[in-house]
């Protein structure tokens, strides 16, 4: 089956990228899947089933320098029918959305690449949680693709102007939209954000209805589906891996696992995008270099005080800067563990350069 790559978002720039690679016998194409250490992509030939390359694989420093959902990769087509392709070559990347590694791994996680839209999905049953997606709007924001807030279950909430009046208040300057998969409410919002050729992932925890949604969107059941637990409309995780989906419009989505746990990586400036009310008290401060925890003549304390910034939002700004500190510290930490390593490795190769040369010379 011939595929369109124009229909997975390749374009004239991903062909510029891609040309030293033609060279070599190489041929592009996308993942679509993730299974550990197994991908499937999807190539003009159609499906490919394939691995990295021992060369690819030795040479990354870490999980992120690997292939992730949504990445082009030029790869080598086997001859043999139903042998694996080899992932050659993974083209620069254009957007991510990237956390840190679940547990105490020092590691950046690739969840989506070369995104368009990155849609935020929340329910508005127990799973609401406007903390957590303060959380999601600062990765977002640092992923170079556009954040759009996605409210679904709609249907269950009769004070729905109220929260929409609160959430667009956390996230200034993003969309937000209320869905229902069942009412069939504010789909247009998540199909006109997705044009033919261009790329979307949904991100959420475990039970938001972010598979409800596509299949909603498609009109078909894509992705299977299960009922949130009904004590604490905790998802089950039927999405159990990455996966690139075409839709019926022409547009492509990612659907991705719930998230348990949502760690910051490296979020640069995105802290003072997301927080830019609190930036906005701090120039009134004393202290140049005031942390607002505490210190005297403290602009966002006393605008705490006088009831003009929520407790909550000063305390998740407190904690994410904490957050952000110890991360900091632990990449610091690895990368000299990563430079002695470095160091012990090149002076065992020297010495055995020395050895085979002294050998030579008798």
């Amino acid at each position: 089956m011939d595929v369109d790559l124009a229909t997975l978002g390749w374009d004239a720039s991903w062909a510029d990228v891609f040309r030293p690679h033609e060279g070599a016998g190489l041929e592009p194409a996308r993942v679509a899947i993730e299974y550990n250490h197994i991908y499937r992509l999807v190539s003009a030939r159609g499906e490919l089933k394939a691995e990295h390359a021992g060369r690819l694989r030795h040479q990354a420093q870490g999980r992120h320098e690997l292939a992730a959902v949504g990445d082009w990769v030029a790869v080598r087509v086997p001859a043999v029918p139903h042998a694996h392709a080899t992932i050659e070559a993974i083209l620069p990347r254009r957007s991510k959305f990237s956390r840190k590694v679940a547990g105490a791994l020092t590691e950046e996680q690739v969840v989506a690449a070369n995104i368009d839209v990155v849609f935020l999905v929340m329910g508005l049953d127990r799973d609401y949680n406007p903390r957590r997606l303060e959380r999601y709007l600062l990765l977002a924001r640092d992923s170079g693709a556009r954040p759009v807030v996605i409210l679904s279950k709609a249907d269950l909430r009769a004070d729905l102007d109220a929260v929409l009046d609160e959430i667009r208040a956390l996230a200034p300057g993003v969309p937000v939209h209320a869905t229902s998969a069942t009412a069939r409410l504010g789909l247009e919002a998540i199909v006109s954000a997705l044009p033919a050729g261009r790329t979307g992932a949904l991100l959420g925890s475990s039970g938001a209805g972010k598979s409800t949604l596509i299949n909603a969107i498609a009109g078909r059941d894509l992705q299977q589906t299960r009922e949130v637990r009904a004590k604490d409309s905790r998802g089950r995780h039927t999405t159990r891996h990455r996966q690139l989906i075409s839709l019926p419009h022409g547009g492509l989505i990612i659907d991705t696992p719930g998230m348990r746990e949502l760690q910051l990586w490296d979020v640069g400036g995105a802290v003072q995008d997301a927080f830019d009310d609190i930036d906005g008290l701090a120039i009134h401060c004393h202290f140049t270099d005031c942390r607002h925890a505490g210190e005297p003549r403290c602009a966002v304390k006393a605008a705490v005080d006088a009831g003009e910034l929520a407790p909550e939002r000063h305390q998740s700004y407190l904690k994410l800067h904490e957050e952000l500190e110890a991360l900091e510290a632990r990449k610091d930490v690895r990368a000299r563990i990563d430079s002695r390593r470095q160091g012990r490795t090149m002076a065992k190769a020297l010495k055995e350069l020395y050895r085979v040369r002294d050998h030579e010379r008798r």
